[in-house]
């Protein structure tokens, strides 16, 4: 007797565990099944246990928005890192052409400038100070000119033999170090270049 009261009350709470769908068609109709609603129909799924229900076209309709939401996210976040790379690329490439007319200078002028006295800073390999500053090397390689221009002008500098960024830059407000062949060192500001 047991053993059949048992077996009863096992097959009795599958049968209660199995899904049970309300589901409405266009026209208003409500139908109960043991299987999913058909498309078109509005679903909502009962629990006969506790009497709750869920509606099944709600928590679709958030997953779809959860899922747009997440696709939109990894769409910015392309469009940035390109918006990023572009910048960095055009960093670059100013900052070459900033270089290249720093040896234009050098190579027109060498009774003025040492062979030397600008070596590029080449992006993808940069001095550890110029490093901290790299998102202005461009600007660098223009101060670097023209702290050497300028120096040349004060007349206490015969020929330029070194440019270089100095320690004492902070990052609003970068320093040149101008090297004469006269041993004379000349600190040049941004603020000073009018940068």
């Amino acid at each position: 007797m047991k053993f059949t009261l048992l077996t009863l009350g096992l097959l009795i709470s599958m049968q209660l565990s199995a899904g049970v769908y309300k589901c409405t068609d266009a026209s208003g109709n409500k139908t109960y099944r043991s299987v999913p609603c058909a498309e078109g129909q509005s679903k909502v799924e009962l629990n006969v246990k506790t009497g709750g229900s869920t509606d099944l076209n709600q928590q679709e309709n958030q997953q779809a928005l959860s899922q747009q939401e997440q696709e939109a996210k990894e769409t910015q976040k392309k469009l940035e890192e390109q918006e990023l790379i572009q910048k960095q690329a055009q960093s670059k490439q100013s900052a070459m052409d900033e270089s290249a007319k720093n040896q234009f200078l050098i190579k027109n002028n060498p009774q003025k400038f040492s062979a030397f006295a600008i070596p590029p800073y080449k992006p993808d390999d940069l001095p550890p100070l110029v490093k901290l500053y790299q998102n202005r090397l461009p600007d660098i390689e223009r101060m670097r000119r023209q702290a050497a221009e300028r120096t040349l002008a004060t007349g206490q500098c015969g020929r330029v033999e070194s440019v270089e960024l100095n320690q004492k830059s902070t990052k609003d407000a970068l320093v040149i170090l101008v090297d004469c062949s006269s041993a004379k060192k000349f600190y040049v500001a941004e603020q000073e270049l009018g940068n």
